[in-house]
Order: structure tokens, then sequence, then C-alpha cells
């Protein structure tokens, strides 16, 4: 069952990269915008979900800091995008993120206790993985406006670090 869980997020968060490979052209400043606010709706979504679930100590402090942080960096894409007078414009990415999150929370939402945890957290890896690739290979070279492009990198460090605990924290759980 392990590996269905790693393997059904892997192959979900790759179909939504996939369209991120395949998608006509560069995503503009507006796109981009939009699929970053995305992702983190999407891991606030997950964290909410692992901070009613999680029976694991160590799941339910990565699963507040993931909520923590990536309300605060939608906050800064918001006062950003106010600042630039940008709408955030929804796209086939965002589009493609959102169906495979959706997926993966019903998936999520009927496991319980250490299963749920594992399955969490494991997730959270390959959605990290997932996520900070596209920043630094799509998204941040794609970026036109410098205040953008800057709070994408910054995103990325942090992103970065986040990934990085997840491993942390599933390897703990083995």
């Amino acid at each position: 069952m392990k590996i269905g869980l790693i393997g059904g997020a892997a192959a979900l968060y790759l179909l939504a990269a996939g369209t991120l490979a395949v998608a006509a052209g560069q995503p503009t400043d507006p796109e981009i915008a939009h699929i970053a606010y995305t992702a983190g709706v999407i891991d606030i979504e997950a964290a909410k979900l692992a901070i009613e679930k999680a029976t694991n100590k160590k799941v339910a402090e990565f699963a507040e800091d993931m909520l923590r942080d990536h309300e605060a960096v939608n906050v800064q894409a918001l006062g950003l995008v106010g600042k630039l007078n940008v709408t955030p414009q929804d796209n086939a990415i965002s589009q493609a993120l959102s169906q495979a999150a959706e997926a993966k929370r019903a998936e999520l939402a009927a496991l319980e206790g250490a299963a749920f945890d594992k399955a969490y957290v494991e997730n959270e890896v390959v959605f990290h993985a997932q996520v900070n690739g596209a920043l630094e290979t799509q998204l941040i070279p794609a970026a036109q406006n410098a205040e953008l492009k800057d709070l994408l990198e910054t995103g990325l460090k942090l992103f970065q670090g986040h990934q990085q605990h997840a491993e942390h924290v599933a390897a703990g759980l083995k």
C-alpha cells in the first residue's frame, strides 16, 4: 500500500508537471502568480487535514509549520499582485494541480492513524519536490517582474526547507 500511495501521489504531480512542461510557451506573470498561489492553497488544505487527523506529534507539528508558512507566503503573494495591480490568471497548470490535489486529499481523508501520518508526509515530500522543481526550472526563469521573481526565489528557499523537513519526518516514521 505504501508504494501505491507514493506512486499515486507521484503520478498525480507528474501529470500536473507534464502540463507545466507542455504548456504553450512560457507562463505569463499573472499565470505564474496563480500557479504559485494555487500550490500554496493546496498545501494549506493538506496541512489543515493533517492537523485534524494526525496521530503522530511530529506529523502534526510539521502540518502546523506548513499551514503557517504557506499562509504567510500566500499573503505576501496577494500583497504583491495588489501592489502591481495584476489579477492572477487561472490556467491549465493551476487546474491540473487542483485536480490532482483534490484526488489526493480524498485518498488521504480515507486513511486513519499511522497510515494517514505516513501517507501525508510522503505526499508532502513528493509535492514539495515537484513544486520546487517547477519553481526552479519553469516559473522563476519565466517570471518577467523582478518583485515576482524575488518572491518566487524566496519561496523556493523556504519550500526546499519544507522538503527536507518532510523527508526527515518521513524517515522517522519508517
